[in-house]
């Protein structure tokens, strides 16, 4: 049914393991490639969150994380 995934490769992902946390607290992470790629996905395709494909994982993840990463990141500038 969902034909255009998107997926970071194996080279694009360990580009990004360095920036992300490495301390567990509490309930453990779930596969960050995974729910970087939803999060990639949802924004190319202008899909709603809600409507983001199940093979990425809880919708309600990729959104909060999209959100926690964007409110953090909202001062810097590239």
């Amino acid at each position: 049914m969902w034909e255009n995934l998107f997926w970071l490769s194996e080279d694009q992902f360990e580009k990004l393991r360095p920036l992300l946390p490495d301390k567990v607290r509490g309930v453990a992470r779930v596969d960050d490639r995974r729910v970087i790629s939803g999060i990639v996905h949802v924004l190319k395709s202008g899909c709603r969150w809600a409507d983001a494909p199940p093979d990425y994982g809880p919708r309600k993840t990729l959104y909060n994380r999209w959100r926690r990463w964007a409110e953090k990141g909202s001062n810097v500038y590239v």
